[in-house]
Parts: C-alpha cells; structure tokens; sequence
C-alpha cells in the first residue's frame, strides 16, 4: 500500500521537472551534435587547408625546381655554346695564320714582272734548275720522301747551300699550282744575288770609301724593299742578307724596293757574323743600330763603314752586335721607343750621307 501509493502519487511540480529534464536533455544533445559538427567542421576546413597549402607548396617547388632545371640547362648550353665558339674562333684563327704563313711564304716568288714564275714543281723540273745554276731561295721537301731522286735534289741543293724545309703535303698542296709537285718545290729567286766582292768592287770603280748596309734577321719583305731603296737613295753601295732567318729577293722586296733593287746589288751569306770578321780585314768598321749606344750625332761615322740593322722585334742578336765596333742610338723625343727597321736605317743612313758630304 505503501509502496502503490508512494508510486501512484505525483508530487507537485512533477510534470514540469520532467519536461525540464527533457528539454535540458534535448539542449545538451543539440549543443553537443552542433560542438561536434562544428568540431569536424574546423578540423575539416584545417584539412583541406593543409591540404591546400601542401599542394601550393609542393607546385610552388615544383614551379622554382623546374625554373632551377631550365635555368641550370641554359646555362649548360650557353656554356657548350661558348666552347663551340671558342674552338670555332682557335680553329679559324689557325686556319688563318696557317694561310698567313703559307702567302707569306709565296708572296715574293712571284717572278719579275709579278707572274706566278717563281715556283718550280716537280723532281726532274726541280732537279734541272739546280744543275742548270738557276738562284733557288729555298727548297721544300714532303715529309717522310726519301727515295732515289728527292736524295738526288737534296745533293744538288747542298752544293748550292740552299735551305732545305720538310713540310706537310697539305702545305705543299697550298702552294702547289700545277697540283703535281711531286713532293717536292723549288722556290727561285726573282733576282740574282750579288757576291760581297762584286759590292767591294763597284766602292773600288767609283773611288770611294765602301758603304754597306747588314741587315740581321729582317724577315718582312716590305722592309727589306724600303732599306734597299734607302741604301740606293744614300749612295750605299750594296746590301748583305743571310740566308737563313731572312726574307730573300722577292717580287714583294722588288715592288718595295721602287726598282732600286735593279741598281742596288744584294749578296746573301751563310754567316753574317764571319762576313763580318772578314770585311774588317779590309778596314771596314761596324756601326750597329741600337737604342744603348751613343747618339749618332756625336759620332764619327765617315770612312768604310757597314752599318747593321736588326729586326723590329729582337733588334741585333748579341753575337752580331759583339762584333760591331760602334753602337749608335737615334735620338727620339716621343711616347714610344722603337722605330720601324727601315725608317731606322733611313734615320741613320742619311746622318752618314751628311758627315761624308756636307762637313
């Protein structure tokens, strides 16, 4: 009874307490699905956020790795560009010095009137012109030829003291005009070398003291032209080259010369120096060209007198100068220190001409 009782009985203000355990139930539920919602919401957003974020950050790299790649390949190709350049220009530039030497080489042999007279191609053509006497400058020879007639050539060469080169068979196919040298070029003269006596000889026939030019290494043929129109305008009387380390009589030199190298006789020797030695036997002195010596104004430079000029580059080798007696330098006012070798001997050439002359 009790018990029925304390069951069936409703205390006031019951219906209403559970209505507020209901809707405080409902409240909490809600708030608690709208905080998850909002939970997974944020943690969502913050998911495709990072997810965002990585995919920039790995396009952003991929972006700048492949700017680093295209960049680190141009400039790989800019750096094959600049060796390919840089072999083109060596290559060219041997190309052209190569081609160079070879017109320097053929400039002056030439002939005198400036045709192509002056090679002579081919072994019993070669080998002719030495038995015949005709003046060979020079002798070129293929590499490796050693049979019966080069070894023939290279007698007769001998007797005549001629220089002998071994060169390629592409060079002598440059120089080649016939095509069929044979492995072998004689290159001639374009004029008759004189003999060191026959210049003595024409001092002796006009009465007077010898006045000779030397000339010590002078390998352009331009120089060699102007220094022999010079000793014609000064009254030398005759010009001494050495046969190696020296451009020989040429059409180059001719033209240069203005045609005083049909007046003015040139001797070429083996040794420069001993033609020295034996021209002071005859009384002749040496004065050589050279900034250390003594200004050519206070120097006594009449009587027999050789006067000896170096090359542009080296001057006067040491040896040829030990054997001067004199050493006369050119006054000069200027920046730079050096002449060219023929205005040189022209400078000094007609100081000579005013002692002898006008004293």
């Amino acid at each position: 009874m009790y018990g029925k009782e304390s069951y069936g009985r409703r205390t006031p203000g019951g219906a209403g307490a559970s209505e507020n355990r209901r809707s405080s139930y409902g409240r909490k539920e809600s708030e608690d699905r709208r905080a998850s919602y909002g939970r997974k919401e944020s943690e969502d957003r913050r998911a495709s956020y990072g997810r965002r974020e990585s995919e920039d950050r790995r396009a952003s790299y991929g972006r700048r790795e492949s700017a680093g790649r295209a960049s680190y390949g141009k400039k790989a190709n800019d750096r094959k560009e600049s060796y390919s350049r840089n072999e083109t220009y060596a290559g060219m530039s041997d190309r052209y010095e190569e081609k160079e030497q070879t017109e320097a080489l053929s400039s002056g042999y030439e002939g005198q009137n400036g045709e192509s007279a002056g090679y002579i191609e081919g072994r019993n053509a070669v080998l002719e012109a030495f038995r015949s006497g005709k003046t060979i400058d020079r002798l070129l020879i293929q590499d490796g030829c050693q049979d019966g007639p080069i070894q023939s050539i290279k007698r007769e060469a001998r007797k005549y003291d001629t220089i002998i080169d071994f060169v390629p068979k592409e060079r002598l196919d440059q120089i080649s005009e016939t095509g069929h040298h044979q492995g072998v070029i004689a290159c001639a003269a374009a004029y008759h070398y004189a003999e060191v006596e026959d210049i003595l000889a024409a001092a002796r026939e006009k009465g007077e003291a010898p006045f000779l030019f030397l000339l010590d290494n002078i390998e352009d043929p331009h120089n060699l032209g102007a220094i022999i129109r010079t000793a014609n305008l000064a009254g030398a009387h005759g010009v001494i080259i050495p046969k190696r380390r020296a451009v020989g009589l040429t059409a180059t030199v001719a033209r240069a010369s203005a045609g005083a190298l049909n007046y003015t006789p040139v001797a070429r020797v083996t040794n420069l120096g001993s033609t020295m030695e034996e021209l002071k036997k005859q009384g002749i002195w040496f004065v050589c060209a050279d900034m250390s010596g003594e200004p050519m104004y206070r120097m006594d430079l009449t009587g027999p007198i050789g006067v000896v000029i170096g090359s542009e580059g080296d001057g006067v080798s040491r040896l040829i100068r030990e054997k001067c007696d004199f050493t006369a330098s050119i006054p000069m006012k200027g920046d730079i220190d050096s002449l060219n070798a023929s205005v040189a001997a022209g400078v000094l050439a007609f100081e000579i001409v005013r002692q002898r002359d006008w004293k």
